[in-house]
């Protein structure tokens, strides 16, 4: 007896939370572009000085002044090359999750290859400034690519066992042309 190719209710519904995750990711990029162009034409540095004042910075710190001075040399040419480029990674982002609500199998392979690109990435961002939220991103990445993986693997051999059955086409039937 072949398994059932409709994916269980557990998996599905796993499968539905990556989905909303990785649309989330793309929804915020998204937001975050347009913050990027937003700051065309503007004086950067004052902006963000503004805001570093009212949040209660103090603006005499030495790390305040640095980063100040290094937004003071951002130009309109980085600030849309920056905002391209997170508008890029927004729809991949909003691909794969859109692929993984419509239950397709692309949107499983483009998430693999993209997250675990991503996590070696992380791994040497992690080595380089330790935090507990950059572990937990690992983590869930890491459980992302090992769960889509399990699953592209039970959907292959779902596929398989399947497969001699259709390819076999309908069986003959023997004809008796018996005479009463």
């Amino acid at each position: 007896m072949a398994p059932n190719p409709v994916p269980s209710s557990k998996e599905d519904r796993y499968l539905r939370v990556i989905a909303i995750y990785t649309v989330g990711k793309g929804l915020l990029l998204c937001l975050l572009a347009i913050g990027f162009l937003g700051f065309l034409h503007k004086d950067v540095d004052m902006i963000v000085g503004n805001w570093m004042s009212l949040l209660g910075f103090n603006m005499e710190n030495r790390h305040v002044i640095a980063i100040l001075a290094r937004l003071d040399k951002v130009t309109d040419k980085q600030l849309r090359e920056l905002s391209g480029i997170t508008f890029a990674v927004a729809g991949v982002f909003l691909t794969q999750g859109s692929g993984l609500l419509l239950r397709q199998q692309w949107a499983k392979y483009l998430t693999v290859s993209v997250t675990s690109a991503l996590i070696p990435v992380e791994i040497v961002e992690l080595f380089r400034h330790f935090g507990w939220i950059k572990v937990g991103v690992l983590a869930v990445n890491i459980a992302i690519v090992a769960f889509l993986v399990v699953s592209l693997v039970r959907e292959k051999r779902r596929t398989q066992l399947t497969k001699p059955a259709l390819a076999a086409g309908p069986q003959p039937v023997a004809v008796s042309c018996e005479t009463v």
